[in-house]
């Protein structure tokens, strides 16, 4: 990869970042990529958001008014495989009309990989070394349940209202389970994060036990 005057090696993101007056956009993939405000943010959803910044920075400089939706619309009409060609043909004229010269900001557009080679070689971010957390995927699981047995319990009550379903005392259970295929034992799978996996033996014979 080739060097600008500063000693930087080239980047086509750099360049539309200040092209299209981007300010602040470097800053924000770094931030999403690295995950420093929540969970991560995949290359090529950052490249999808980056490339509606780009459109809607090129709407902005014919003096067009920019709402998000729109622009998020008009960019999958231009870049989406599941538009027809007479769709995308007449979006490209109506901006073409409003002055947007559609090829060259659809050269402007960055793939994943150029998102990649931006934030790791011209900023040099680097991904930390996360290891899973048990206990919070434990906690992403025992929410999934909970949220499962309330929609469940929902669901089995209007049927109840509506005669669908005979009127009995029911109790729901709401369990993910998972079995050892090497011994057999059944574990509800939060135990097993526990545990930190089955610790059956080499040898041990396939003979179900349940492990509550």
């Amino acid at each position: 990869m080739s060097s600008s005057s500063d000693g930087k090696p080239n980047s086509k993101v750099a360049r539309v970042i200040e092209q299209y007056d981007l300010s602040g956009w470097g800053d924000r993939l770094e931030r999403e990529w690295l995950g420093e405000t929540g969970a991560r943010t995949s290359l090529r959803d950052l490249a999808d958001t980056f490339n509606r910044a780009v459109l809607a920075a090129a709407l902005r400089e014919v003096g067009e008014a920019v709402i998000e939706d729109d622009v998020a619309s008009t960019y999958h009409v231009l870049t989406g495989d599941d538009v027809s060609q007479a769709d995308t043909l007449r979006k490209e004229r109506d901006l073409e009309r409003l002055g947007v010269d559609v090829d060259e900001v659809r050269s402007d557009f960055v793939t994943h990989q150029a998102i990649h080679t931006y934030l790791t070689k011209y900023r040099e971010a680097e991904l930390a070394d996360r290891t899973p957390d048990p206990d919070a995927k434990i906690d992403t699981i025992e929410r999934l349940e909970g949220r499962t047995a309330a929609v469940s319990e929902s669901t089995l009550d209007g049927l109840v209202r509506a005669e669908v379903v005979s009127e009995r005392h029911y109790e729901l259970f709401v369990d993910v389970r998972t079995v050892c295929e090497d011994c057999g034992t059944d574990y509800a799978l939060v135990d097993l994060i526990r545990r930190g996996g089955c610790d059956c033996a080499e040898g041990t014979t396939n003979e179900s036990v349940t492990q509550d």
